[in-house]
């Protein structure tokens, strides 16, 4: 897998000072957190399961979660249980041919979202040998109580078959919403996932769950962070399980809702203009026309309170959240700067780009951070920006 791997290597050149790396479903836990991005779900109901993973791997998609909670209905449970079982046979004999032609597996990470605890144990046990192609799984409604039959069926599932199995948490109970329990409620989260921090990916949050339990709903034109219930939940689950000195783990953002029909809705437009050609407003009107502003101040807004990829239910978000996860140059040329072994001391110093000061200390976790974002997702060259890094994506 590689970002921006669907791009044509001398685009990718012409784009990238530092090309994304390429890495493989069984790199490092940091580097997979770092690299999960625009993370797709899909309901595990679709008959053509297999072909549609397939094919959104080829567009950009390095992470999809493959859902039997809450995207179906209750009565399609055993139903998305058989097709997922089906599908992954699918998937594994592919993969076996693509092999036998020296090509990799060409898949994304996948993650299954189940309801129950005793759902991991059967579902492990019924893929067999193809569990192999299964990344983890994702624990709905998470809390310290609810979360460790979870996590201890997520063990034995990764004894029983020996492949390793992470975990994403969905942080989306009312008790982590309401005031009068929330302390208790992270406290116990730090806890249990701190017990099994092996194997723990990231944290999601379940921000349409808030939202949900004082019967609000955001529009196009607003972020999770104009609502203030669900902004001090962001701001608290950040603080106790996002932190940058070695206890906290990847928080993931919160989906965005909305879109317009057609996932591909630039395509056209893009295929005669790969680089834009001085029609960059243009671009950004036609992204506010499609209800696209509203997504691109949220992204910004993830990473400047602490989140890092993004939870999401359309094809047409996985590339404007990939190109702003981009580092720009000017990024690495601060980290960089703050990183050198010369500096470890401490101080401040003008930065390359000669707008600000970077103090050594306070930066450093910045930093390291950036750096870890820019082996997966790239430094892009000086001179490009957010919307030629859309327009290739696209156009890809």
């Amino acid at each position: 897998m590689r970002h921006f791997g669907h791009v044509p290597a001398a685009v990718r050149a012409d784009l990238f000072h530092r090309e994304p790396a390429e890495f493989t479903a069984a790199a490092p836990a940091a580097t997979l957190a770092t690299a999960l991005g625009a993370t797709l779900y899909s309901p595990a109901t679709r008959p053509r399961l297999a072909e549609d993973i397939r094919k959104q791997a080829a567009c950009g998609v390095v992470s999809m979660v493959l859902c039997l909670e809450d995207s179906i209905s209750d009565d399609e449970v055993e139903a998305g249980e058989a097709n997922l079982v089906r599908q992954f046979a699918d998937l594994a004999a592919a993969d076996l041919a693509r092999a036998a032609e020296g090509e990799g597996s060409g898949l994304p990470l996948l993650f299954v979202r189940v309801r129950e605890p005793r759902q991991i144990a059967d579902l492990t046990d019924r893929l067999g040998e193809t569990v192999r192609l299964l990344s983890g799984f994702v624990l709905p409604k998470f809390t310290g109580p609810r979360g460790r039959p979870f996590l201890d069926a997520l063990r034995a599932a990764e004894r029983t078959h020996g492949h390793r199995l992470f975990a994403m948490p969905v942080l989306e109970s009312p008790d982590l919403l309401h005031r009068e329990t929330r302390t208790e409620t992270l406290a116990g989260i730090a806890a249990l996932t701190a017990e099994h921090r092996e194997r723990i990916l990231a944290l999601r949050l379940g921000v349409t769950d808030f939202c949900s339990a004082y019967g609000l709903r955001r529009s196009p034109h607003m972020t999770a962070y104009d609502i203030r219930i669900v902004a001090d939940v962001i701001g608290d689950v950040v603080n106790v399980l996002g932190r940058a000195d070695g206890t906290g783990f990847t928080v993931t953002g919160p989906v965005w809702e909305y879109f317009r029909s057609g996932e591909r809705m630039f395509k056209p437009q893009l295929r005669r203009s790969p680089f834009l050609e001085g029609r960059a407003e243009e671009l950004r009107t036609t992204l506010i026309e499609h209800d696209l502003d509203g997504l691109l101040r949220e992204i910004e807004l993830d990473r400047a309170n602490g989140l890092l990829g993004k939870t999401c239910i359309h094809p047409s978000h996985v590339v404007p959240v990939h190109a702003l996860s981009v580092v720009t140059h000017e990024e690495f040329s601060d980290a960089e700067d703050i990183l050198r072994p010369d500096r470890d001391g401490g101080g401040v110093l003008r930065s390359a780009y000669t707008n600000k000061m970077n103090e050594v200390k306070p930066h450093r976790a910045w930093a390291e951070r950036t750096l870890r974002r820019a082996e997966v997702f790239g430094v892009a060259r000086e001179d490009i920006g957010f919307v030629e890094l859309l327009t290739a994506g696209l156009a890809g």
